[in-house]
């Protein structure tokens, strides 16, 4: 299998991560009484067979590689036994050729039936990608006449259509399984089509800046508590820290800026129809000013607004 990061296939093994019941039963349910559909795509190598295993351990049918002429005899027969069909994860992506056209088949008969499925995208970086299929011998399925590299870059193309209309859009390039179960999980069932929902990703720039990030602030403008002594071994989470990165010039100032700009433009693009907003606020090791900066904005969406709010500090896992 494709593992979500190939240096921990060991650690990984066998594990099952199963959510509290809290933490997976209200989010399971499809709207009015439907069933709850998933369709999950992506890059090759992003992780969608992990991913697959995740809702496998939620008690979800999981249909993987269904040819693209059955999609819309599946839908029927969801529709037809919701009971049995509650809930169900359709694995979608370029081995069924054309991978855009069975997308619209598949969600087109299930709207069709009143079933509003929730796409979650998953992705990673090309050279993480690189490195998966190296390490697992596996074939990328557009890798004939072409290089690996290659074959990425077209899939992302192909791809790209899909990936603009995401309910759910995930880079796994750094991500252990646990990582990926909480993200899927945070956002599993939320399907309010009248309701943006918005996540809030913290990062260190050293890392790379998040693939799936819609706007990017950066705050390395200000000066880094990694060079105070007393607060290096701290998080942005820590109030000293707050403190310290809050009572610097420009900072009120910036604050003020970023939530002017998000007063603006949120509502333009939930007119336009989009159903995420992924903010990535970034400095230089991921621990620090963007966790401050990024815990700001996640108040004052929640106090200033009704979309979901959802915030991930990327970097804290590093240690």
């Amino acid at each position: 299998m494709t593992s979500v990061r190939a240096d921990r296939d060991d650690e990984l093994d066998g594990e099952r991560l199963e959510p509290s019941a809290a933490e997976a039963r209200p989010r399971l349910e499809g709207a009015e009484g439907h069933p709850h559909v998933v369709l999950l795509t992506g890059l090759s190598g992003g992780g969608k067979t992990a991913a697959a295993k995740l809702f496998e351990d939620l008690n979800y049918t999981v249909v993987d590689n269904l040819p693209g002429e059955l999609l819309a005899g599946l839908a029927e027969l969801v529709s037809s036994d919701p009971t049995r069909f509650a809930k169900v994860a359709v694995v979608l992506d370029v081995r069924a050729g054309d991978a855009e056209s069975a997308y619209r088949s598949m969600r087109g008969a299930l709207e069709g039936r009143g079933i509003r499925p929730q796409l979650f995208f998953l992705e990673a970086s090309d050279e993480v990608l690189i490195r998966r299929f190296s390490e697992t011998r596996h074939r990328h399925p557009l890798s004939e006449g072409r290089g690996i590299a290659s074959a990425i870059t077209m899939e992302r193309r192909v791809l790209d259509p899909i990936r603009a209309e995401a309910d759910v859009v995930v880079d796994t390039s750094d991500l252990s399984l646990r990582e990926l179960r909480e993200r899927i999980f945070a956002r599993l069932g939320d399907l309010d089509p009248d309701r943006m929902a918005i996540q809030i990703i913290t990062f260190g720039y050293k890392f790379g800046v998040p693939l799936e990030a819609d706007l990017v602030f950066d705050t390395r403008f200000i000066r880094n508590p990694y060079y105070v002594p007393t607060l290096r071994d701290l998080s942005g989470l820590a109030e000293p820290v707050r403190d310290y990165v809050l009572h610097q010039p420009g900072a009120d100032e910036f604050l003020r800026h970023v939530e002017d700009f998000l007063a603006f433009s949120i509502p333009a693009f939930e007119a336009e129809g989009k159903s995420r907003l992924t903010i990535a606020v970034g400095c230089t090791g991921g621990r620090h000013r963007s966790i401050v900066f990024g815990e700001e904005l996640a108040r004052w969406l929640r106090a200033h607004g009704d979309e979901p709010v959802e915030v991930f500090h990327r970097e804290l896992e590093r240690g």
